[in-house]
């Protein structure tokens, strides 16, 4: 495993790994390295260490050699140029009326690059700013945007805790926060109380995360069905997490509640969205009632359920319509399966005792006056005096305008619908045809 330093070039910002090479370097010594942006002064705050290959990106940037008091003395030389070069840049901005906040000025070691750290909330077109500034200077300018929790973290500051703010004194990087975090740790999600100076969600809620998800997973939630040691129930009003203890409004008897607190070690719960079944079952076992009972075969339903009523109906009418097409129904096979009457607690011999249908009112009238002769001798050989007087009122009005006119209509409506296919007044039509 490779032998690594670690080094911090700012008060606050990562650490950076380096090779020590054959240098002996202490806790807090100051090195000379080369980075990205050039040569840097940094701040040695992790010693020689070995670590795995795999925590690394190789290959690592050797130590060019350990600092002097003349490199320190520049170091704080690029100190009091920063301030200058802000004071200036802030000016700048003001003369192009640009809508950003400039945070801070910062120059590297060798003085080849002055990098100018600013916050917006959208793009800036800053060319002309750019240009001004390298004509001031006479180096590299460079203008990077930064977020807000960037800006505190350079600013610092003192939080509600009352202590300096954590990402400007030892926090290296930024952990992604979530409004869960602040709900498992049962906090008031009122925004000024769990957001630090930044604006965003307090970084500490992540600290705690892990802690507060250990805890939670033996307690219960706000209302839950719990039982206690002495067989009492009731609902999860309020939950104490570190002290491990919740607060249940319990059954005393008598449709009284009464809230009790209760260590965790002595209550079992139920989660709420299985509250309901579980006081079905228990009332269901109290009762001598099976907790599931077993489905009704839907020909078997008793009389007073809905189901049964469409089944009988249905059941009802098959032997009326298997007696229209073919016939009466043979003995044997009804012995066989069994009529739905009986099914059903019903004498199949009650069914001739049934109230016969109504005839179908006839809508055309004229129709309905042709249809009563034949109906008035059916069945026998003599004529009816009502048939009589009935012909007898037609062959009067046979000459009248009005009675052609409707032979007419029923010609021309026969015509069409010869069978009285989809039509009631076809079906009761044809007998009357007959009779003529």
């Amino acid at each position: 495993m490779p032998w690594i330093i670690g080094v911090k070039f700012r008060n606050v910002g990562k650490v950076y790994y380096f090779d020590p090479v054959d240098f002996t370097i202490r806790y807090h010594d100051h090195v000379i390295v080369e980075t990205a942006r050039g040569i840097e002064y940094g701040t040695v705050v992790l010693t020689r260490t070995e670590i795995d290959e795999e925590k690394l990106t190789l290959p690592l940037k050797p130590v060019l050699r350990m600092a002097t008091e003349e490199d320190t003395a520049h170091e704080q030389e690029n100190r009091q140029k920063e301030k200058e070069a802000y004071r200036i840049c802030k000016q700048k901005i003001a003369e192009h009326n640009l809508d950003m906040k400039l945070i801070e000025a910062e120059y590297t070691f060798d003085g080849s690059k002055v990098l100018f750290y600013f916050t917006a909330d959208g793009r800036i077109d800053f060319r002309d700013l750019v240009k001004d500034l390298a004509g001031i200077f006479r180096t590299r300018i460079e203008l990077r945007q930064i977020g807000v929790r960037d800006e505190t973290k350079i600013l610092g500051g003192i939080g509600t805790c009352g202590r300096p703010l954590c990402c400007h004194t030892w926090l290296t990087e930024f952990a992604p926060v979530s409004i869960k975090m602040a709900k498992d740790q049962n906090l008031s999600l009122n925004p000024t109380k769990i957001s630090g100076t930044c604006g965003r969600l307090m970084c500490c809620l992540k600290n705690e995360a892990d802690t507060y998800a250990y805890l939670n997973k033996s307690l219960p939630n706000k209302g839950d069905y719990v039982t206690t040691k002495d067989g009492l129930h009731g609902d999860v009003q309020s939950v104490n997490i570190l002290r491990q203890t919740v607060k249940v409004i319990v059954e005393t008897g008598d449709d009284e509640k009464e809230l009790q607190e209760f260590d965790v070690k002595d209550i079992t719960f139920i989660p709420k969205a299985k509250k309901q079944k579980f006081l079905q079952e228990k009332q269901q076992k109290a009762e001598g009632k099976k907790p599931h009972a077993a489905a009704q075969d839907p020909d078997t339903e008793e009389q007073g359920t809905p189901g049964g009523k469409k089944n009988r109906k249905r059941v009802r009418q098959k032997p009326e319509t298997a007696a229209q097409g073919a016939g009466p129904k043979q003995p044997e096979a009804a012995g066989e399966a069994g009529t739905p009457q009986e099914e059903h607690g019903r004498d199949p011999e009650q069914k001739s005792a049934r109230r016969p249908k109504k005839p179908r009112k006839h809508p055309n009238p004229a129709a309905e006056q042709e249809a009563a002769p034949s109906a008035g001798h059916a069945g026998t050989d003599e004529p009816d005096a009502s048939g009589q007087e009935t012909r007898a009122r037609k062959a009067e009005s046979d000459d009248s305008p009005e009675a052609a006119e409707k032979k007419k209509r029923r010609r021309r409506r026969h015509h069409k619908n010869p069978k009285g296919e989809n039509s009631p007044a076809g079906a009761q039509e044809s007998p009357a045809g007959s009779a003529e």
